[in-house]
């Protein structure tokens, strides 16, 4: 297009002699090459980041030059030197809010390269005020939290002055992901954490992005410091994937009773590793029941469809769980859920069995 001389066109040719090219988008001023869903949160930061599209606009000797001096290992080296082993690092997948805080804590604040600028999540000891859902009636109402690795817990309180929490959840059984779009919040967070064996659902928020990453990153952190004592010969690598979990799946369908013919049911359900919970709405802080969900070995398995006998209407798209002790029957709205639904469950049964989880089966 036009004079092949252009800037623009012996640029990209510089660039893929430096061979890097593999993305579309970097950030002439730090020397990165970006992805795409990357470039727009670098393009929310422009005193820190500026981006440009690596075959679309004219580039100036002098950024050619930054990019093929830096590129995305040397930066990593540098702005990444110190990321400790439980900061979360976010997948393209995650919310917006994981991702933008991650750019900000590399670019912006230089977290990992000065240890001090990480004592928000680091100190073993947090305190301040989150909106936290009421049980209720739903409305959501400031909060004291005060996450304290020496007292193995997170506990929050009712009322500013209160002596006693209203709640004191476990570090060992405390997990946390966010949930922007079931809370109805671009930061909100969901806590989870075992109460008497049955899981307790808090959903809280805060208006600071920073402040709910710092949260979420503080807990992973007294997670990290409870398993590495608890489980004293484990590498990082093997304890990192434990410190906090995302759901494998939630979602409505609907469900009969155990004599089936009770008719069906819509209830919200998430898949949480091996418990399968399910819920009136998806912001309930208990689960009306929880199904366990083993392995093959130990007789569970998964069907597409319902028993010939199922009574009552029901959306078309069956599932069927076998278990040792009976069948558990659920409808999904469409095929496509259902096979979403079939795949998880698979995954799960597909898994043989932890010593610990025969313990929590209940």
């Amino acid at each position: 297009s036009g004079d092949p001389n252009r800037p623009k066109t012996g640029n990209f040719y510089r660039y893929q002699l430096i061979g890097l090219h593999s993305h579309y988008w970097a950030s002439v001023t730090l020397g990165v090459f970006v992805c795409q869903g990357c470039s727009l949160l670098h393009r929310g930061i422009p005193h820190i980041s500026r981006v440009k599209s690596v075959q679309q606009e004219t580039w100036d000797a002098s950024e050619v030059e930054l990019m093929a001096a830096m590129g995305n290992e040397p930066a990593k080296a540098k702005y990444e030197q110190k990321v400790p082993a439980f900061y979360y690092r976010p997948k393209h997948t995650d919310c917006k809010l994981l991702r933008e805080q991650w750019i900000r804590a590399r670019y912006e604040r230089n977290e990992f390269e000065f240890i001090e600028k990480q004592e928000p999540y680091s100190a073993g000891y947090r305190e301040g005020f989150l909106w936290k859902r009421g049980r209720d009636n739903g409305q959501f109402l400031s909060r004291k939290f005060i996450l304290s690795e020496r007292e193995g817990a997170l506990k929050y309180f009712n009322k500013q002055d209160a002596r006693d929490p209203k709640a004191v959840m476990k570090i060992e059984t405390l997990n946390a992901t966010f949930q922007p779009a079931k809370i109805g919040n671009p930061y909100g967070l969901q806590i989870t954490y075992l109460r008497d064996n049955s899981t307790r659902n808090i959903f809280v928020y805060h208006s600071d992005s920073k402040e709910m990453v710092d949260w979420f990153n503080a807990i992973r952190a007294a997670r990290f410091h409870y398993l590495q004592v608890a489980f004293p010969g484990a590498s990082d690598e093997e304890l990192v994937p434990k410190l906090t979990r995302s759901f494998m799946k939630e979602g409505f369908m609907e469900k009969t009773g155990p004599k089936h013919t009770e008719g069906f049911k819509k209830r919200w359900f998430t898949m949480d590793d091996r418990r399968l919970m399910y819920f009136k709405d998806p912001l309930d802080a208990y689960a009306r029941g929880e199904v366990f969900i083993g392995s093959k070995e130990n007789s569970y398995t998964v069907l597409p469809g319902l028993p010939p006998s199922t009574q009552g209407y029901h959306w078309n798209h069956g599932i069927t769980i076998v278990t040792p002790d009976r069948k558990f029957l659920f409808a999904c709205e469409t095929e496509a859920e259902q096979r979403d639904w079939i795949a998880a469950f698979q995954r799960v049964i597909n898994r043989p069995m932890r010593p610990q989880e025969y313990a929590g089966k209940s």
